[in-house]
């Protein structure tokens, strides 16, 4: 029987489209998923060109299965994703084992590529024009407790630092109504955690009925019976206090915002076209804050961006300080070619930018550990999301603020039957990214 394996870089639409490429595969090819790379007869490289890092270890895994292909040339090898939406035919110079190109708008036509590949002739599909149909095509959740539900994607922003405009198109809203139907779908299906996803959630409907209506789709979803409810990613410029109020009024939201801040320099900030000054960023946090009881906060950093001087640093780190982050995703810029921050002369010396990223990474640790200790000695809810990859006598999952729990199975338990169901764990000991605790009150079913 025919295999296939897919190997995902990047954000959570890019697994959210491997998703389907599963489906796809599955069901148009017969395909039976391989548990690696070395025992698959197709393998799907579904990638992402946001940072440099990621193309290169696309590079680097693909050019390891040159000695596969040597050994077994029916093996088909596809590339899709951000970095095919932009490099196109290119990759075929770079990577002559390849067999198939194809883009983020045309994931449907995989199957009918592949297909071609298998006879012997390369096929390159990379379409300009951006399409919701993978929407309607099979998908294989990666778990059965979890599903990731698209509600617009591409982007408007235009940030000067980012190639996303360019990869997956300018933003496309999804109907109001075909939202919350999938999303009742996915509850009548067992499904007890949904991740709204989007580019920019926050602007979601701007496109389709001419005014943003983020809140009212969250609300919407959360009344479907689903028991946690989380979005990504919210642009501070968008943030409403609508979004708030609802995070705060529909039991089903959880308390956790990720909030990219990128630059806590207001020059910094204007050069990256984000829209919003530091002033105003810490007015959003601020009344996060206060709207939504409980709130984990988190964001991303990008340091040494082109210009960027000793005290524009410094003002990113009295803004991380004083957002007091729960977990910040800090990254040492990369110029991306076709973005117009690649273009900017003053560049900020690697060794510079470093040390600066050490710095930063030191203070949101502290600031972290900080916010955890306090939950030492309460019992949080936690999702159970299986063994941990460290210990399998542990399990592991997550709060409502996305804090990572680790905590000994309960004695007598079935570690496979506690995944996706929900646990009461006491805290009892705390680090910077995970809390350690003990399981309370468990009945054995």
């Amino acid at each position: 029987m025919r295999t296939y394996h897919v190997i995902t870089f990047g954000c959570q639409m890019n697994k959210h489209d491997s998703e389907h490429i599963a489906g796809l595969l599955e069901s148009r090819l017969g395909l039976v998923r391989a548990e690696d790379a070395e025992h698959a007869d197709v393998v799907v490289f579904n990638t992402c060109a946001v940072r440099e890092g990621a193309e290169e270890r696309l590079i680097g895994q693909v050019s390891a299965l040159k000695p596969l292909k040597a050994l077994n040339p029916n093996l088909v090898i596809a590339v899709g994703g951000c970095v095919a939406q932009h490099e196109r035919s290119r990759l075929f110079q770079m990577l002559p084992h390849v067999d198939v190109v194809f883009g983020t708008h045309n994931i449907p036509e995989l199957p009918d590529l592949i297909a071609r590949a298998a006879s012997g002739t390369p096929a390159l599909s990379v379409p300009d024009e951006p399409s919701l149909d993978v929407e309607r095509t099979p998908s294989i959740r990666e778990t059965r407790w979890h599903a990731w539900l698209p509600i617009a994607v591409g982007c408007d922003n235009w940030c000067s630092y980012c190639i996303v405009p360019r990869t997956r198109g300018r933003e496309r809203s999804r109907p109001f109504d075909e939202v919350v139907a999938e999303a009742e779908r996915l509850v009548a299906d067992g499904v007890v955690e949904i991740t709204l996803l989007g580019q920019n959630v926050n602007s979601y409907g701007r496109d389709l009925y001419g005014k943003p209506r983020f809140a009212e789709i969250l609300r919407a979803v959360a009344r479907t019976g689903v028991k946690r409810l989380r979005f990504v990613t919210s642009h501070p410029k968008d943030l409403s206090d609508d979004t708030l109020r609802a995070m705060a009024e529909e039991p089903a939201v959880c308390e956790y915002l990720h909030l990219p801040a990128q630059s806590g320099s207001t020059r910094i900030l204007r050069a990256m076209n984000r829209g919003y000054s530091k002033e105003q960023y810490l007015a959003a946090v601020e009344r996060a804050y206060e709207l939504v009881p409980g709130l984990a906060l988190s964001g991303d950093v990008i340091v040494g961006f082109p210009g960027e001087t000793e005290q524009d640093f410094e003002e990113t780190l009295d803004l991380v300080q004083r957002c007091q982050y729960d977990q910040l995703f800090t990254f040492l810029y990369s110029p991306r070619p076709g973005t117009r921050a690649a273009q900017l002369p003053e560049t900020v010396p690697s060794a510079i930018a470093q040390d600066r990223f050490e710095r930063l990474t030191e203070l949101v640790r502290d600031s972290a550990l900080e916010k955890n200790r306090r939950l030492v000695g309460s019992t949080v809810e936690v999702l159970v999301e299986g063994p941990s990859r460290k210990d399998q006598d542990m399990l592991a999952g997550r709060t409502r603020t996305n804090k990572l729990v680790h905590a000994p199975f309960p004695a007598g338990a079935d570690p496979a039957s506690l995944e996706g169901t929900f646990l009461a764990v006491r805290v009892v000991e705390a680090h910077a990214w995970h809390l350690m605790g003990e399981v309370a009150g468990y009945q054995r079913q």
